[in-house]
């Protein structure tokens, strides 16, 4: 017997978890819409995410406030820890040689284009952050203890970090992050 990959694994996972397609009735106004699956408390246990302290961080903005500034899938990462579907990112496969990748949330830069690496997990990885940039929080969903990272400026979900895994890093370190999480700039591109 064959079992599945572990990508093939942590995308069904990710398509039972996250969400399902549902057509609304069509008129020329709507479009068929991404909604998410109701959550089941037993799966939410085994699936949830970080049990965060109640920190305070320098940008301050209600759920509305995010909604209108995000769209509805970096809502989901960033500020209710989703996410994205592995190999589906803007940024898994970016290589540049300079600029710096920027949260999506409070363009706060986190990640220099020098830090980046190719781990082949599926999103960006970094061994290293802008000092100060990001913040380490405790996760226990999944039935084990990782460590969940977030933007320093505004508390956004980025992703996880995880170590000892034999990356020819100063770190030793990956920093799986979202790449909806995030967006890049080049070297002298003025922040809006």
């Amino acid at each position: 017997m064959r079992f599945p990959s572990f990508p093939t694994i942590v995308r069904t996972f990710y398509l039972f978890g996250n969400a399902t397609t549902r057509r609304l009735p069509t008129t020329s106004l709507r479009q068929p819409t991404l909604r998410s699956i109701p959550t089941i408390p037993f799966l939410g246990s085994l699936f949830g995410t970080s049990t965060r302290n109640n920190m305070s961080y320098p940008v301050q903005k209600t759920d509305d406030e995010w909604q209108a500034v995000l769209s509805p899938e970096q809502f989901r990462v960033l500020r209710k820890q989703g996410t994205e579907a592995p190999y589906a990112g803007e940024y898994d496969k970016h290589m540049p040689s300079s600029g710096t990748y920027n949260c999506a949330g409070c363009d706060a830069p986190l990640y220099t284009a020098q830090q980046k690496f190719k781990s082949g997990c599926g999103w960006p990885a970094f061994f290293d952050t802008v000092p100060g940039a990001v913040v380490r929080h405790t996760d226990n969903s999944f039935g084990m203890e990782r460590t969940e990272i977030v933007c320093s400026n505004c508390g956004g979900h980025l992703g996880h970090i995880f170590k000892g895994e034999g990356y020819p890093t100063p770190t030793d370190e990956r920093h799986c992050v979202n790449s909806i999480s995030l967006k890049f700039k080049n070297d002298g591109e003025s922040k809006v």
